[in-house]
């Protein structure tokens, strides 16, 4: 541990990888607080991999740009160090390589899809709906006709689960919006949700959800929330901007006459 503080051994990293999954929580935990610290202070990305019973706790202790994972594939461990740490001269071609790489713009863009979609129902321009104006004082609030209600939002979240009982589960994975809706309806019902709490709502393996709420962090969708009470905790919750989205998208459906999905 003391050797990690050398700033010349540290300085000169491009990338930090911990693993501590094998550890008992009561040595991980101060390696996960002291190498997040220096990675933080140093700016060097860290990727840390845990158990999946350690995820609440490393998330509370890890800075926000340190990407977490849980039972990471290979090609899960490829693609967080392609993104974190890009090459910097040019190399052979890899098909495989290029194969992981158009997998994660895919994923890039398809966040970025959603994240418009939602701006989109928060703009101020959206002329054809000016009841659906906010702004900075002023929050927009459904009729009562339109108001959702945790029991709708958890039966959407019902029926989208029973798809798994008639097809294979991988043709469906939507990890974003399951994990919007869960929120989404927590939020209604006044509960904090917490991190591996989150991953199981994703309905996809710890790593894939773990990069999807760090993608939606990134994307103004999501914010960490530290518990008060607890340090070794965190949760995760809509932004303004999220849950303003999606009060509208739920009040545009109802309006349309049509069904939550």
């Amino acid at each position: 541990m003391a050797a990690l503080i050398e700033q010349d051994l540290i300085g000169g990293a491009q990338m930090v990888l911990l693993e501590v999954a094998d550890l008992d929580w009561s040595l991980a935990e101060p390696l996960l607080a002291t190498i997040g610290a220096l990675a933080e202070a140093w700016q060097i990305p860290m990727i840390a991999t845990v158990a999946l019973a350690q995820i609440d706790g490393a998330a509370a202790l890890l800075p926000e740009g340190c990407v977490l994972q849980c039972q990471p594939s290979d090609s899960d461990r490829m693609a967080a160090a392609l993104l974190l740490r890009p090459p910097a001269t040019a190399r052979l071609h890899d098909s495989a390589r290029d194969t992981d790489m158009v997998r994660m713009r895919r994923f890039q863009e398809e966040v970025a899809r959603i994240a418009e979609s939602l701006a989109r129902l928060s703009r101020a321009d959206m002329g054809e709906v000016p009841a659906l104006v906010r702004n900075d004082s002023i929050a927009f609030r459904p009729t009562d006709d339109e108001a959702p209600s945790a029991q709708e939002i958890r039966r959407v979240i019902r029926a989208r689960r029973m798809r798994a009982d008639y097809f294979q589960a991988e043709l469906f994975a939507d990890p974003a919006w399951d994990m919007l809706l869960d929120l989404f309806a927590s939020e209604l019902e006044h509960r904090q949700v917490s991190v591996s709490s989150l991953c199981i709502a994703a309905a996809v393996p710890p790593t894939t959800a773990l990069r999807w709420i760090g993608t939606m962090n990134e994307s103004g969708l999501f914010e960490r929330r530290a518990d008060t009470n607890d340090r070794r905790r965190a949760y995760i919750g809509l932004t303004d901007r999220a849950r303003d989205g999606m009060l509208r998208y739920v009040s545009a459906v109802k309006r349309a006459g049509l069904n939550l999905a």
